[in-house]
């Protein structure tokens, strides 16, 4: 079964506080809202202590129409996506560094800005990439594209078990945000979301690729995908004039908890499999309640949710990348050989991804 030989994640250059985002947006909203502070809690309760993000902060005092939000996001995603790819090849997990000339396919997985060409086409031509490698570039997964990346990525691996594939999640969440949107949804988004970018380097079975030796690498044993009609106003974007406004469902924790459950244990029970099988559970932390609703859905402790929930106090919901964020940190702490792992991320359409690992 194809591999993960190598994952690695970038952080953007402006490091805020939640203290400092939660005053900045005090002083665009208070004006507004008569019940400001009451509505701020959502920033002391989210279990965020600090966020990443690619433009300063009083860039956010400021209006910007939607040529220049996404003619930023070219600039950065093309920037911060060299440098991520660089790094996965020439990643601590690996036997040797990997040159670019290798890459058999490159999947993008973004759902924060535009462009065409997409991003990987730029990033190719300032990376030694081969003229034939192919291009799956993918749009509006949200929260769920990381994990979706990595399934189809194995899936390519599965049709050419010789390849060598890279998966590249970049999100400028932060680039979305609206001083003159009024709504809730807007208010959370501006309390939860951050900036970020991974790459992760899946090979197949024949591959000439490997690991460390002296380290167990996951192996991608299975996916499921799983989709929920008339489910559009869960999450999303609403797009403006302005640019993308985000759009949340108050009933997304209820609905995880619902929805997740049976979707987990049919896929388990396909792979004869339990949840008492599973000892690392690599969840996408799409806030605090998301992570209880997980436990609640799964029957999990919470020591399960840890470093999912470590991920987020450090960085944020940084969308598809944050699954790859937590993938990368189970990776470091060295699973033993045997180990299971399930990989789990839900985002709009309504949808969630799952796959099973094993690490060998």
């Amino acid at each position: 079964m194809p591999k993960i030989l190598s994952v690695s994640t970038f952080k953007p250059p402006h490091e805020v506080q939640q203290h400092q985002a939660a005053e900045l947006t005090r002083a665009l909203f208070s004006e507004r809202f008569s019940n400001i502070e009451r509505l701020l809690r959502v920033f002391d309760n989210g279990d965020i202590e600090t966020r990443n993000i690619c433009m300063p902060l009083d860039w956010f005092e400021r209006e910007h129409d939607f040529e220049e939000r996404n003619a930023l996001y070219i600039k950065h995603a093309v920037d911060y996506g060299v440098q991520a790819v660089e790094s996965c090849l020439q990643g601590d997990m690996l036997k040797r560094p990997i040159d670019a000339s290798e890459i058999d396919a490159i999947f993008f997985i973004s759902s924060s800005g535009i462009s065409t060409p997409s991003i990987e086409a730029r990033i190719m031509n300032l990376l030694p990439f081969r003229d034939d490698t192919k291009r799956v570039p993918i749009w509006g997964l949200g929260c769920a594209g990381g994990a979706s990346g990595i399934s189809r990525a194995y899936e390519y691996c599965l049709a050419y078990p010789t390849a060598n594939v890279l998966v590249l999640s970049v999100e400028l969440c932060s680039l979305t945000f609206q001083k003159d949107d009024y709504s809730k949804s807007n208010l959370v988004g501006a309390s939860l979301f951050s900036d970020g970018v991974a790459c992760a380097l899946i090979a197949g079975d024949y591959s000439n690729l490997k690991a460390n030796a002296n380290q167990p690498t996951p192996r991608v044993i299975a996916t499921s995908s799983k989709f929920m009609p008339d489910s559009e106003d869960v999450m999303g974007w609403d797009v403006k004039n302005s640019g993308l406004h985000v759009i949340f469902s108050k009933s997304i924790p209820s609905i995880i908890t619902k929805w997740l459950g049976p979707f987990v244990h049919e896929f388990l029970d396909v792979n004869e499999l339990t949840k008492n099988d599973i000892t690392h559970f690599v969840a996408h932390p799409g806030g605090k309640k998301v992570l209880e609703s997980y436990e609640a859905a799964l029957g999990f402790d919470s020591t399960k949710t840890d470093v999912s929930r470590d991920i987020l106090r450090e960085n944020g919901n940084m969308s598809s990348p944050t699954i790859l964020y937590v993938l990368e940190r189970f990776m470091e702490n060295k699973p033993d050989a045997g180990d299971y792992g399930l990989m789990a991320a839900l985002g709009p359409g309504f949808c969630g991804e799952l796959l099973l690992l094993k690490w060998e």
